[in-house]
């Protein structure tokens, strides 16, 4: 696996600081510890608004947390491709019928400490549905799900807890939603 932009001690010594300023910034608090002795899935919800990103990036780097996204393929073409993996980008093959879990299952396999960020909603706008992806992508790849949370109302984010899969998602999926239901994205109307 190749290092990427938060593992150069230069650029990771910068953007803590970055980090450290944003948050103070925008009255941001952290809570919660995630975990530190394996790799794990961290689901960010509510995914509600652009804006979820550059807070979950800030809190990562806050919290130490090397974290990869999932992107499609064509991202990663080009001059683009080593910046977007650099960034901590993992492409993922849509334009054939492939299986994205089974994709990142067996990338869980090859690089057993990765942390991937995925948010369950899939999408930024209001979604009828949790997509069951990071599901069995955790199952699949025997990791824990980290319940990593944004919550604009109380200007708090973090880890909220740890889930570990039982492989029964129609019972899995209700708890792990249960720990979101006080929670106000930047957009609520989106959750």
């Amino acid at each position: 696996m190749s290092r990427t932009l938060f593992e150069t001690p230069v650029i990771k010594q910068l953007m803590q600081v970055i980090a450290w300023i944003f948050l103070l910034v925008t009255r941001f608090k952290i809570e919660g510890v995630p975990p530190r002795d394996r790799g794990y899935v961290l689901i960010a919800a509510p995914h509600t608004s652009n804006w979820d990103f550059p807070y979950m990036l800030a809190m990562a780097i806050k919290l130490r947390i090397n974290v990869r996204w999932m992107g499609k393929a064509s991202l990663f073409k080009g001059i683009w491709g080593p910046v977007m993996r650099y960034m901590g980008g993992i492409a993922i093959d849509r334009s054939k019928n492939t299986n994205m879990v089974q994709q990142m299952v067996d990338y869980y396999t090859l690089n057993p400490n990765t942390i991937v960020v995925i948010p369950p909603e899939g999408t930024r706008g209001k979604a009828a549905r949790w997509k069951s992806g990071f599901y069995h992508i955790a199952n699949g790849a025997n990791v824990d799900i980290a319940l990593g949370y944004l919550d604009f109302a109380k200007r708090k984010g973090g880890v909220i807890d740890v889930f570990t899969p039982a492989g029964d998602i129609d019972v899995d999926l209700p708890k792990i939603q249960g720990y979101y239901k006080d929670i106000v994205g930047a957009r609520p109307e989106n959750f």
